[in-house]
C-alpha cells in the first residue's frame, strides 16, 4: 500500500514540472510579443507558423498604388473572412466615388500638372455573362429603350472635366480629372440584379455586377491611351430602399449567429475600397479620338481630288484589321481572344500561338470550346465577315464632269469613261446613320450635311428619311451633288 499511494506524489511532481517547463517557454513568447499577456492568434502570427507566405511576391502587401477609389456605400456584413467585399446598391440613386491620388513623392512626375481620363463601367462578374454580355445589353436595351445602364449625376460630381456618356455603351462614362485637386463623380445604376437572372427570384438572388474604373495618361500624340491604374469591386443593385433592406437583413442574421461564427465573417465597413485588377480587355483598344460630332478641323465641303485612295473609304461593317495572324505570339492570341470575347478560354488556350489556333479544324473546337461557343470561335478565327444590311454605291457629281470635260477636250467621244465609286455599308438603316457615313467620306463633321435629298421625278428633290432608306435597294449606284445651305455654313447632299 506504501508502493501504491507513492504514485499521485510522483505524478504531482512530473505534472508540476511539465507547468512549469510550459509557463518558461510561453513566457518567452510573452517577452518576445513585448506584451505581458499572450494569446493564442499572436502565437499563430509568429513566422515560424507562416512558412507558406515565403512563396508570396515580396512586398506584396505592402505595394502603394498610385491612385485610390473609394466607393461611398457600406460593405455586406455577410461576407466571409477571405471573400471578395460585396456592396449592395439601390437602383438610380446616386453614389459618391472618391478619386484619391495616392502616389508617393516624385512618383509620375509626368502627369504633374495634367488631366488623366478615367473610364467607369459596369460589367458582369459571372464569367457566363461576360461571355454573352453584348447579348445581354443588347436585351436590356430592348426592353429600356432610351435608358442607360451607367449615368453620371454631373450636379453633384466635383473636379469632373469633359464627362462624356457614348450612346452604344450604355454600361460605359468616362471623364478627365486632375489628380491634385479635390475629385468626386457621382454615379447612378439604373439596371438591377434580377434582370439579368433567368428566373426572377428577388433582389437577393440576382446577379453581382462589377464597377470598373481604369485610368489612362496622355501620349505623345495628346490621346489619352497609356494605361496608369485599374481597379474594382463587386456589387448587387436592388430596387428602391432594397439595398438597404437587404443591409439590414445581413446584420440581423449575423447577430444572431454564434461568437465562433462571427470570426469567419468580415465586418461591415462604411465604405468600399476598390481593388487593383486587370485592365478592362477593351480599355486598351479604346478609340481615343474626337467623335465627328466634334471634328471642325475642315471648313471645306468638297472631297479630295484623286478619290481612288482607299483612305477616303468607309471601313467595312468588320473591321479585318482585327483578324487572327499566325504570326501573332501567345501574348497577342490572348489579346485577340479578349477582344473577341472569348475570355472564358483564355486559360485553355494560354500556350497557342496565332498559328496554333489558326491550324485547329472545327470539330477540334468544338470538341474544346462546346457547340455554340465553337462555332463562333471557329467563324472568328476564319475571319468570316457579315453581310451589311444594305450596300450602295456612291461618286461625287464635280468628279464625273471634271472626267468628261477631260474626255471631250481630248476628242474622245467614248462613253467608255471610268467613274470610281465608292461602298458605303449601313447597319442601322437610318438618315442619321447614312449622314455619318457620308460625313465620314469627305472627311467632314455630319453637322456640316444640312439635309439629304433624293432626286425624283422631274428633278424634284425629295427628302431622305429612314423609311426611304430602308425601302433602298441593295447596291444601289447614285451621283452625289452638293448646293449650298442657305440657313447656315451647311450643305445639302443629293442623291442622284
Amino acid at each position: 500500500m506504501a508502493w501504491a499511494l507513492k504514485l499521485p506524489l510522483a505524478d504531482e511532481v512530473i505534472e508540476s514540472g511539465l507547468v512549469q517547463d510550459f509557463d518558461a517557454s510561453l513566457s518567452g513568447i510573452g517577452q518576445e510579443l513585448g506584451a505581458g499577456a499572450y494569446s493564442m492568434s499572436d502565437v499563430l502570427a509568429l513566422p515560424i507558423f507562416k512558412q507558406e507566405e515565403s512563396n508570396l511576391p515580396p512586398e506584396s502587401d505592402n505595394k502603394i498604388l498610385p491612385f485610390q477609389y473609394v466607393l461611398c456605400a457600406a460593405t455586406s456584413p455577410a461576407v466571409k473572412l477571405h471573400d471578395e467585399t460585396l456592396t449592395y446598391l439601390n437602383q438610380g440613386q446616386s453614389y459618391e466615388i472618391r478619386m484619391l491620388d495616392n502616389r508617393k513623392m516624385g512618383e509620375l512626375p509626368e502627369i504633374n500638372g495634367k488631366m488623366v481620363k478615367s473610364i467607369i463601367r459596369v460589367v458582369f462578374h459571372d464569367r457566363r455573362l461576360q461571355y454573352t454580355e453584348h447579348q445581354q445589353l443588347e436585351g436590356w436595351r430592348w426592353n429600356r429603350p432610351g435608358d442607360r445602364i451607367l449615368d453620371l449625376d454631373i450636379p453633384m460630381s466635383v473636379g469632373v472635366v469633359d464627362p462624356r456618356a457614348n450612346p452604344t455603351q450604355l454600361n460605359t462614362v468616362e471623364f478627365l480629372w486632375d489628380p491634385s485637386k479635390r475629385t468626386s463623380v457621382f454615379i447612378q445604376v439604373h439596371c438591377i440584379s434580377t434582370e439579368f437572372t433567368m428566373r426572377k427570384h428577388g433582389g437577393e438572388k440576382g446577379v453581382p455586377f462589377r464597377i470598373q474604373i481604369d485610368t489612362f495618361k496622355e501620349n505623345e500624340a495628346g490621346e489619352y491611351t497609356e494605361h496608369l491604374h485599374s481597379a474594382s469591386c463587386q456589387i448587387k443593385v436592388f430596387k428602391p430602399k432594397g439595398a438597404d433592406r437587404k443591409q439590414k437583413t445581413d446584420r440581423e442574421k449575423m447577430e444572431k449567429r454564434a461568437p465562433q461564427e462571427k470570426e469567419k465573417y468580415q465586418p461591415s465597413y462604411e465604405t468600399t475600397i476598390l481593388t487593383e485588377c486587370s485592365p478592362w480587355p477593351e480599355a486598351t483598344y479604346v478609340n481615343n479620338s474626337p467623335s465627328p460630332g466634334f471634328n471642325s478641323t475642315h471648313n471645306s465641303f468638297p472631297v479630295n481630288e484623286g478619290n481612288g485612295s482607299p483612305n477616303h473609304q468607309p471601313e467595312p461593317v468588320v473591321q479585318l484589321a482585327d483578324n487572327l495572324l499566325p504570326t501573332a505570339t501567345p501574348q497577342e492570341a490572348q489579346q485577340w481572344l479578349h477582344r473577341n470575347r472569348f475570355s472564358p478560354f483564355c486559360r485553355l488556350f494560354s500556350n497557342f500561338s496565332g498559328a496554333d489556333l489558326l491550324k485547329l479544324t472545327r470539330e477540334d473546337v468544338i470538341q474544346i470550346c462546346g457547340p455554340a461557343d465553337g462555332i463562333r470561335l471557329f467563324n472568328a478565327l476564319k475571319g468570316r465577315v457579315v453581310r451589311p444590311r444594305l450596300t450602295i454605291y456612291v461618286c461625287q457629281e464635280s468628279q464625273q464632269a471634271r472626267e468628261q470635260h477631260q474626255k471631250h477636250e481630248n476628242g474622245d467621244g467614248s462613253n467608255n469613261t471610268f467613274f470610281v465609286y465608292h461602298a458605303i455599308y449601313l447597319e442601322e438603316l437610318t438618315a442619321v446613320e447614312l449622314t455619318e457615313k457620308l460625313a465620314q467620306l469627305f472627311s467632314i463633321s455630319p453637322r456640316q450635311i444640312s439635309q439629304i435629298f433624293k432626286q425624283g421625278p422631274t428633278g424634284i428633290h425629295v427628302l431622305v428619311s429612314d423609311e426611304m432608306i430602308q425601302n433602298f435597294q441593295d447596291e444601289m449606284c447614285f451621283v452625289l451633288d452638293t448646293m449650298k445651305a442657305e440657313t447656315n455654313d451647311g450643305y445639302h447632299i443629293i442623291l442622284k
